[in-house]
């Protein structure tokens, strides 16, 4: 399946979301949110399917409407002093088959007006994962380093995420991966425009950031012992 690119108001209905955010408004303009965001959306990830299988088996497009690669509009806000019901992005992420959370390794693509990036990598991996990576970091620098230093990741990506301020604990001051260790996400940014995504360029363009970006997406699921 080809993908022509979102729709030119796709970015327009975002910002009137956010300027709507509410039950009433959204009732109102739910045909247009399933035209210019979810159906798209799952055009998208319908079309990505071949290029993620050339990756990994493990790595799955799934264009269901809830429960798939479409991450939902509905914001949990249980814990949250933002109370505003509907997230004002497009999440789509593709998620590891054994995996099957948002902070697993993924492969994302994100779309917001003024903030709109493609990403690979884990984001807030619990305390066991972020364990886990980080000791695969310090036994072998060497892998990580080809990870971060290869051309493909190097040209196209910037780490980003939350740091801690102090060593994590049982590191010391002193470690030569420390200013690495201190990541508390391991996550590679690639922006992106908005003519890109409103055009069939966007399924080549993601497809061959994913490709630049797995070496990490490979090193975080050896971290894991999770095969890829």
């Amino acid at each position: 399946m080809s993908f022509s690119g979102f729709p030119t108001g796709t970015l327009g209905f975002l910002e009137e979301l956010s300027r709507n955010n509410n039950r009433d408004w959204f009732t109102e303009n739910k045909t247009r949110y399933q035209a210019l965001v979810q159906d798209p959306a799952l055009d998208f990830i319908e079309a990505m399917a071949p290029s993620l299988a050339q990756l990994s088996r493990y790595y799955e497009a799934i264009p269901r409407r809830t429960g798939g690669s479409l991450m939902r509009v509905y914001r949990d806000t249980r814990f949250s002093p933002d109370k505003t019901p509907y997230k004002t992005n497009i999440g789509i992420q593709f998620r590891h088959a054994m995996a099957k959370d948002v902070h697993a390794p993924g492969l994302y693509l994100h779309i917001e007006p003024g903030d709109i990036f493609v990403g690979v990598g884990s984001w807030r991996p619990d305390s066991k994962a972020l364990a886990k990576i980080r000791t695969r970091i310090a036994e072998k620098p060497e892998l990580w380093r080809q990870v971060i230093d290869n051309d493909g990741f190097n040209k196209q990506f910037c780490l980003a995420g939350d740091r801690l301020q102090r060593p994590p604990r049982g590191y010391d001051r002193d470690h030569p991966m420390l200013e690495t260790l201190k990541w508390k996400d391991f996550i590679g940014i690639k922006a992106l425009t908005e003519k890109t995504i409103v055009s069939s360029r966007l399924q080549r363009t993601a497809a061959s950031r994913f490709s630049d970006g797995f070496p990490l997406i490979r090193f975080l699921c050896e971290a894991l012992e999770l095969p890829v």
